[in-house]
C-alpha cells in the first residue's frame, strides 16, 4: 500500500547501512554513502521533513538494518476498547509505543497502559503481527512490525500520561478519530473480532 518511491528509498537505505557495516574497501563505502545519500534525497523531495532530521533519523543507525517494533495493547471492559488520545495529533490510538531493549512485548504493553491511561494490566495473549507498509498508514521512513496484545485489568484508575490528554472506552460503532499513524480503523475492528470471536486466530502478515 505504500509509494513506490518510499519502498525504494527503505530499500536503498538498508543496503547502503549493511554495506557500510561490513564493507572494508574504501571505495565501496564510498559507493555506500552514495546510495545512502540518495534514499535521504528521495525521502526530502517526497516528504516535508528537513533534510538533516531524515539523514539523522532514517539514515542514521549502524549495524544490519532490521524493521522497528511497535506495539500495541488492545484492552477490553464491558465490550469497549480502550484509547487514549494522542497529545502530538489529538487523535486516539491503543496504548503502546516502540519496543524497548530489555522488555519482552509483554512488559512493553503492561508499562505503556499504566504511562499513558493509567491502568495496571496482565500481558494475556497475542492477536496479530502486522507488517505496517501492508495497511493504510500514512507514508512512514521505517519499516514497521506492528504487535497487538491483549492485556487485562487487574488494577489502577483512568489516569492520562505525559504523551496522553485523554482516555476512554469505546464501542466499535463509537470510534473516535484515529490517529491512523499508530492503528487503523480496519485494525481496530480486527480487536474487536478478537473480542467477539476469543478462538480466532492469531493474524500476520
Amino acid at each position: 500500500m505504500e509509494p513506490k518511491w518510499l519502498e525504494w528509498a527503505k530499500q536503498l537505505q538498508a543496503i547502503s547501512q549493511a554495506g557500510l557495516t561490513y564493507s572494508k574497501d574504501v571505495y565501496d563505502l564510498e559507493r555506500f554513502e552514495m546510495i545512502r545519500e540518495m534514499s535521504v534525497e528521495m525521502m526530502a523531495q517526497n516528504t516535508e521533513m528537513d533534510e538533516t532530521l531524515i539523514r539523522d533519523l532514517f539514515a542514521g543507525e549502524t549495524g544490519y538494518a532490521t524493521p522497528k517494533v511497535d506495539i500495541r495493547a488492545v484492552v477490553f471492559k464491558e465490550n469497549k476498547l480502550l484509547m487514549v488520545r494522542e497529545t502530538t495529533d489529538g487523535d486516539w490510538s491503543l496504548p503502546g509505543g516502540w519496543g524497548d531493549i530489555g522488555l519482552s512485548p509483554g512488559e512493553v504493553a503492561v508499562k505503556e497502559v499504566k504511562e499513558e491511561a493509567g491502568f495496571d494490566v496482565k500481558a494475556v495473549k497475542l492477536l496479530g503481527v502486522l507488517d505496517k507498509k501492508c495497511h493504510p498508514h500514512p507514508p512512514s521512513p521505517y519499516h514497521v512490525y506492528k504487535l497487538f496484545i491483549l492485556c487485562d485489568i487487574i488494577g489502577g484508575k483512568p489516569e492520562e500520561g505525559i504523551e496522553t490528554s485523554a482516555v476512554g472506552f469505546f464501542a466499535e460503532d463509537e470510534l473516535p478519530p484515529l490517529s491512523v499513524a499508530r492503528n487503523t480503523e480496519s485494525q481496530i475492528k480486527m480487536m474487536f473480532r478478537h473480542l467477539y470471536h476469543p478462538g480466532e486466530d492469531v493474524f500476520f502478515d
